[in-house]
């Protein structure tokens, strides 16, 4: 079998997208609870959809769709969490 058979995946840009996605399902949590989960996961998200990128766009942009999804997640997350998500009731 020949190497472009082979399935390439990319840690980083999943492990970007499943804290991205885990941050926006904890950022509506009142008290500020969403807001240290939420807001901690969609920081730690935002390293790793950065590495995602880096490693997807040096093997030629394989494997970077994981880490748009990311990026709107953690878009979503930040934007909740600045009109009042995780903090008001």
């Amino acid at each position: 079998m020949s190497s472009s058979l082979e399935r390439r995946s990319n840690p980083a840009a999943w492990a970007a997208f499943w804290l991205a996605l885990a941050g926006l399902v904890l950022m509506p949590i009142p008290l500020f609870i969403g807001l240290i989960l939420g807001g901690a996961l969609s920081i730690v998200a935002a390293i790793f959809a950065v590495i995602g990128l880096l490693k997807g766009l040096a093997r030629g942009g394989t494997g970077i769709a994981p880490v748009v999804f990311a990026a709107i997640f953690i878009a979503l997350t930040w934007g909740g969490i600045s009109v009042g998500g995780g903090t008001v009731w």
